[in-house]
């Protein structure tokens, strides 16, 4: 098959951005509703490039309630601490070879890996910690969250560097097993920032980054990620970019043109598609996901006109409109305090001045919270209040608490593990590998081709694991219960406490530092059992003796 020119690339890639990009239109139109009512600083990103989208504007004129853009944060917050807490390591690496498991060499390669990644992902020059924040906030809000993972690109800097990818600005396509595989990214630049950026800039773009006149006008580029097909010389065998499964390319809209990043002498590439994209949940024969914030709508349009009518009623309640006879006093009414006004109330003492009774203003407040309600819900505030609620619970209710938040919780946030968090550590991996920050891979491992699992030792993984936890408690409250009612404390023999304690505190979070290892438990109960056995002897000492002083004269007789 013939290679593609790279005038025939650039073409088709602009004409399946703008084909992505009008198939997407309805949706862009309720983003834009959603971002004026919960995220107003994204208002008018989702308008186009044509848009006239003012920076640092105040773009809350459409929010008169702010019950969803305050709980928005809430649940990133919240989705950040069940999957990717930043305090803690909330996933492993492991063989998925049982054989292998069993090889201790191959178990601390990949202890040994786990820590590199967690030790580039959380340096400061990453940003990790702040771009995830960004890409659960656009979850929540439409639905879906991208992030770019690529190589720190400094001439001293090794690592990965993170970037949260606002939905306004990319589109993506699925292949035929529902999975994402082309990534458009539309974003613009300055003339002066795209010289410095790329090389083969079309003419116009050039002269005016020269121009102090130009050098600011605004231009549109597209980054094209995409499978690399044989008509682009795809070659898994190869070492180059030829060899990389996934084409990059650049291309200026102005002129339809490609262009190299700067000290790119060739075509670009990546092994790992590097825009691990999340999604809510998806609707049938939809691409994009569907958001909390989408489900929550009417709700949030509905509080924010109930708040316009009762600030209304509220102005009317604290100054209300005043009602008097055809010759009353409203010409000289004052409302100054300690006024006096004459012909307010004739000789037998009645008002004359009357003020308009406002409406039920607690019927509309009860109306608000109900919807306030609707919204926390759909927002998962509700469900992480539980706990603070209530924090006077055993521990049977609270792992109980947990297992119910699990349950809960697991058909979304799981979604994240496979579809975001999976695909994420792979590109990380090929990242730090190819600056080969890596350790050799052990031999053994390196013949089975280095194939992994990911184990996740997030909140979420264990508050999925919390069943487990919860019905070992009720079945010990049972046998508890018949101990008592019986004194027979034979139940509670089946209970094989040397395995479940090491259990429930790893679905407690308890620190691995705190807990003993088997052999210090051993230790310790040996040390225990010989003191008993030392004060039972002690004890047992005055007996023996008597015994031996009353035998004895008979053992001599």
């Amino acid at each position: 098959m013939a290679a593609l020119l790279p005038s025939n690339i650039a073409e088709d890639i602009c004409r399946r951005q703008q084909k992505a990009e009008a198939d997407r239109s309805v949706l862009d139109a309720t983003c834009e509703e959603i971002a004026r009512r919960c995220l107003p600083g994204y208002s008018g990103s989702f308008l186009g490039s044509g848009a006239n989208r003012t920076k640092y504007a105040k773009k809350t004129e459409d929010m008169v309630d702010a019950t969803a853009a305050l709980a928005l944060p809430r649940f990133a917050a919240a989705m950040e601490s069940m999957l990717t807490p930043r305090s803690q390591r909330w996933h492993r690496l492991v063989p998925n070879d049982q054989a292998l498991m069993r090889n201790k060499l191959v178990r601390m390669w990949f202890e040994d890996v786990t820590d590199i990644l967690f030790r580039y992902r959380y340096a400061p020059k990453a940003n990790y910690a702040s771009q995830q924040h960004e890409v659960y906030m656009g979850l929540g809000a439409f639905g879906t969250g991208a992030l770019f993972v690529d190589a720190l690109r400094g001439p001293m800097d090794r690592g990965v560097r993170y970037r949260a990818i606002h939905l306004g600005e990319i589109y993506f396509l699925e292949n035929h097993q529902g999975i994402i595989d082309t990534a458009f990214r539309k974003f613009p630049l300055t003339a002066r920032q795209a010289a410095q950026q790329f090389d083969d800039l079309p003419k116009e773009i050039v002269d005016n980054a020269v121009k102090k006149e130009g050098s600011e006008n605004e231009y549109w580029f597209i980054h094209c990620v995409s499978p690399r097909s044989e008509a682009r010389g795809y070659d898994p065998g190869r070492a180059d970019a030829a060899g990389m499964a996934y084409a990059a390319d650049y291309v200026s809209i102005t002129g339809k043109q490609m262009v190299r990043l700067k000290g790119q002498t060739a075509d670009g590439g990546y092994h790992v598609f590097p825009y691990p994209i999340s999604r809510y949940v998806i609707a049938p024969g939809e691409t994009y996901g569907r958001s909390p914030a989408m489900l929550a709508l009417p709700s949030i349009n509905t509080l924010n006109e109930q708040k316009k009518t009762v600030l209304k009623h509220g102005h009317r309640a604290i100054a209300p409109p005043l009602f008097v006879p055809d010759d009353g006093v409203i010409d000289g009414l004052s409302l100054r305090p300690d006024a006096i006004n004459y012909g307010g109330v004739d000789s037998s003492g009645r008002m004359m001045v009357h003020a308009l009774q406002p409406g039920n203003l607690a019927l509309a407040k009860e109306m608000m919270e109900a919807e306030r309600a609707v919204i926390n819900d759909a927002f998962l505030i509700s469900l992480f209040q539980i706990l603070i609620d209530t924090p006077q619970m055993t521990a049977t209710e609270v792992l109980e608490r947990a297992r119910e938040k699990g349950a809960l919780l697991s058909p979304t946030m799981g979604r994240q593990q496979s579809e975001a968090l999976g695909p994420m550590i792979e590109r990380e991996l090929d990242v730090l590998s190819a600056q080969n920050l890596l350790p050799p891979m052990p031999p053994m491992l390196r013949d089975a081709q280095g194939q992994f699992d990911i184990i996740y030792d997030s909140p979420l993984s264990r508050a999925q694991r919390a069943e487990s936890a919860s019905g070992f408690m009720r079945w010990i409250d049972w046998a508890k219960e018949y101990v008592q009612l019986t004194g027979d404390p034979s139940p509670l023999d089946y209970a094989d406490w040397d395995q479940a304690m090491p259990a429930l505190a790893d679905i407690g979070a308890v620190p691995p530092a705190w807990v003993k290892s088997t052999d210090q438990v051993a230790a310790q109960r040996q040390a225990r059992a010989q003191q008993m056995q030392q004060k039972a002897m002690l004890e047992a000492a005055p007996s023996i003796a008597a015994v031996a002083k009353t035998a004895g004269p008979q053992a001599r007789a």
